[in-house]
């Protein structure tokens, strides 16, 4: 299996230290554009796409391996053995961040620590000792308008996760890459996105975290920040003044900035 044309693989930059950018549901490695700038100086950087994304080899997609997150983890594994790597720092958005913690316990010879932006380990709420944000039947919706009207869920979406205030041509890329990502690979990752309760997990990472929260997000909020925070016994937590779900987009520069602090 040739993972590097798979994953669509890019390594770029200069450093002792790795660091593996891993993008979020409905987008690929071209979200982290800049940010690598910021860091490929001081650092190796490994880009990917999972399979059924960007420019990833979809002839290796499989239905039931990447009905769940594990199945996107293995893809993390897969390219750290290809790439003989060690000593990784992951650098996941959104739902890579939990992701990242699937590969980083099943394999944790190859990572040194984690980096979440915008994480979460559940969307779904369940009253009173955790809100995710949003109802089941909220997210069956969502899920459901994607079958009726694609272009309608992407329209819908890419502000919401974004960050209404935030650049109309950001707001327009991310729809474009909603659009651009067929719903035969797109729904099976929201699935497994939206629908997925992570929250155990979270106490077994045992490597040094770093959560990256946006003050003011739509899908993530400060308290699901706070939350990780208080489970995940490695972690530090920086909350951002921002809007939107996407501060590598948003604030690249304070996050380059916090993530180089974070690892010296």
């Amino acid at each position: 299996m040739n993972i590097i044309k798979r994953n669509n693989v890019n390594v770029i930059g200069s450093g002792k230290k790795t660091l593996m950018l891993a993008h979020g549901f409905g987008c690929d490695q071209n979200m982290w554009r800049f940010l690598t700038p910021l860091v490929s100086e001081d650092y190796k950087l490994v880009l990917f796409d999972y399979v059924g994304c960007g420019k990833s080899d979809l002839s290796y997609y499989d239905k039931t391996l990447y009905s769940n997150l594990e199945g996107y983890a293995q893809d993390v594994i897969d390219i750290c053995q290809e790439l003989e790597l060690s000593n990784v720092t992951f650098v996941g958005h959104s739902v890579s961040s939990i992701i990242g913690t699937y590969a980083s316990i099943k394999a944790s010879q190859y990572f040194s620590d984690l980096v979440m932006v915008c994480p979460s380990p559940c969307f779904l709420n369940f009253p009173p000792d955790y809100i995710g944000g949003f109802e089941r039947e909220d997210l069956q919706e969502l899920l459901s308008l994607m079958d009726k009207n694609y272009i309608g869920w992407a329209n819908y979406l890419a502000p919401l996760v974004m960050g209404q205030d935030n650049s109309p041509s950001l707001i327009k890329e991310l729809e474009d890459s909603f659009c651009s990502t067929d719903p035969t690979y797109a729904k099976p990752f929201a699935n497994a996105t939206f629908f997925a309760d992570d929250r155990g997990i979270l106490p077994e990472i045992n490597i040094p975290t770093l959560i990256l929260q946006s003050l003011d997000d739509n899908l993530a909020s400060v308290e699901i920040g706070k939350y990780m925070h208080e489970h995940i016994k490695t972690s530090k937590l920086e909350i951002v003044d921002a809007h939107g779900h996407c501060l590598h987009m948003t604030n690249p520069q304070q996050i380059a900035d916090i993530i180089k602090k974070f690892l010296t």
